[in-house]
């Protein structure tokens, strides 16, 4: 099918100019609407007004331009169909064969915290919506491009095919824009539902619509025989997993991905110089250190057997120095926001490591899903912290300055640990990390046996549980390591009990006042 008119109306700009000015050249009519018709005509590129087209003037404020049988005639009009092609011809309408049209900006525009319903209302798209619905459903007759990432491959097809179009690219980009619709409706449902609810909304619309894009297909799910993808949000909070860029490696499969958030989200909301080794989504290193070589060293340290084939992610520059050493043992996955050119080239002698580089950012998913049979869960994230006017110290001894210091590391790696948790620090680093058990004294046992097994003294060192003790027994196993300090949540029945049994072991406690399970 060979374009002979093409329909030009968008509210991102990107690209247009340059689009337009090649469908002039290859002597397509264009037609326009509004700022896309005065952008082309300042760029000297000639165009038929939508209202000298249709002898029918844009009115209500615009509202009405588009909506006009000469505009949907020549779009939805089949050409393979004698009845359209007599009905075309006897009311003047012309065929349409490409439909270049995005929408008003609604999401950008309730993005804004000054936006009002009004705002909202007349940033709905009416005309634009209809005109890529009916270029997309006569797919077979008319190119409906909706995204102008796709004007270059577009163009270029229509270079080749001396302005034609194939079936397929058609099709592609009716899908393509069918979903553009339908992800435009369901933000303005989500944002009117909230509306509708008013007061005493909270938060979570009667009807969730919700929209990915595919990134990629993968080799295969959590097991072999299970099939998975990976999609991304279309916008994304700054600096998260999705952001990234692989630098080299094998491709990515899903549980490189899963582990790599884990261990990202980890890093990323730590203090400047941290290191974290994450092995099937838990955390078995944590430490800070005054170089890359150094945090790395120290978060190995605290479990060798399980760093083997792990997860690394650094929230600073890799240089040659770390690099060396990452070489020397199995890493499925190496993040970090940078590498020098040297960390670049060492890493390039073992290529089957994935490096991936992430801005650094504290963006957020807007919610946490959950799928259980028949339906899905959401939640706000977890990305609260304690607060340091709420920590209350509960036992006669205090912690130190130093003690104070391993504590809020212990607490925040105890946050990304599959509760229960229990997490031993001293001198800025983990020293045992006890994840995952349906018992808080048997996590407690776990952390202090992966410490003995990797010949860590916890003497001296501090502790943190991700939630409160039920009983005392688990700090009674913590204590016998030899902690003089710990920070959890707080809240049990029975606190005084625990408290007790801090001051009989002479062991300084603190109340975070907030909880971070991890299931």
């Amino acid at each position: 099918m060979t374009i002979q008119r093409a329909l030009i109306s968008v509210s991102n700009k990107h690209g247009a100019v340059e689009f337009a000015r090649a469908l002039h050249h290859l002597k397509i009519e264009i037609l326009s609407t509004g700022g896309t018709a005065r952008l082309l005509r300042d760029a000297g590129i000639p165009v038929i007004e939508v209202s000298n087209f249709t002898g029918f003037p844009e009115m209500l404020d615009g509202r009405v331009k588009t909506l006009h049988p000469k505009i949907h005639g020549g779009l939805l009009g089949r050409r393979d169909l004698r009845s359209h092609t007599d009905a075309m011809a006897i009311h003047g309408i012309a065929p349409i064969d490409l439909v270049a049209v995005n929408l008003y900006p609604f999401r950008e525009t309730i993005a804004h915290p000054d936006c009002t319903l009004e705002d909202a209302i007349e940033n709905i798209d009416i005309g634009g919506p209809a005109m890529v619905r009916s270029g997309a459903k006569n797919y077979r007759h008319v190119a409906v491009v909706t995204d102008p990432e796709d004007y270059k491959a577009v163009l270029s097809e229509m270079k080749k095919n001396k302005g034609g179009l194939s079936d397929a690219t058609r099709f592609r980009l009716a899908v393509k824009a069918f979903s553009h619709t339908a992800e435009y409706d369901g933000a303005i449902a989500n944002y009117l539902s909230g509306v509708e609810a008013g007061e005493g909304f909270d938060g979570y619309p009667e009807r969730l619509h919700l929209t990915f894009t595919k990134q990629q297909s993968l080799r295969y799910g959590e097991n072999p025989h299970q099939s998975a993808a990976f999609y991304r949000e279309p916008r994304q909070g700054k600096g998260v997993l999705s952001q990234y860029h692989q630098l080299q490696g094998k491709e990515l499969s899903y549980n490189n991905i899963a582990d790599s958030d884990a261990a990202w989200d980890c890093v990323r909301t730590l203090g400047d110089g941290a290191c974290v080794i994450v092995k099937h989504a838990n955390p078995c290193g944590v430490a800070l250190g005054a170089t890359p070589a150094e945090s790395y060293q120290r978060a190995f340290d605290t479990d060798p057997t399980s760093a083997f084939g792990g997860i690394i992610a650094f929230n600073r520059p890799v240089d040659g120095v770390a690099a060396e050493l990452i070489v020397r043992q199995f890493v499925e996955v190496l993040i970090a926001p940078e590498f020098t050119p040297e960390a670049s080239r060492i890493l390039g002698t073992k290529p089957n490591i994935r490096i991936l580089r992430i801005p650094l950012g504290q963006g957020h998913n807007g919610w946490d899903m959950k799928r259980v049979g028949g339906g899905l869960l959401l939640q706000t994230p977890d990305t609260g912290s304690f607060d340091e006017s709420t920590l209350r110290i509960v036992t006669k001894a205090s912690p130190t300055l130093r003690e104070m210091a391993d504590l809020r590391l212990a607490f925040h790696v105890a946050h990304y640990v599959k509760s229960n948790a229990i997490v031993f620090c001293g001198q800025g680093r983990t020293l045992g990390i006890g994840a995952g058990q349906m018992s808080r004294v048997d996590s407690t046992r776990i952390a202090r046996r992966k410490a003995e097994d990797a010949g860590i003294s916890l003497k001296g060192s501090v502790a943190a549980s991700d939630a409160f003790f039920p009983f005392r027994d688990g700090l009674d196993v913590i204590a016998e390591a030899g902690i003089t300090a710990i920070i959890q949540p707080g809240g049990s029945l029975k606190d005084q009990e625990v408290i007790a049994a801090a001051d009989e072991h002479g062991i300084a406690m603190v109340f975070a006042g907030i909880r971070h399970f991890r299931h």
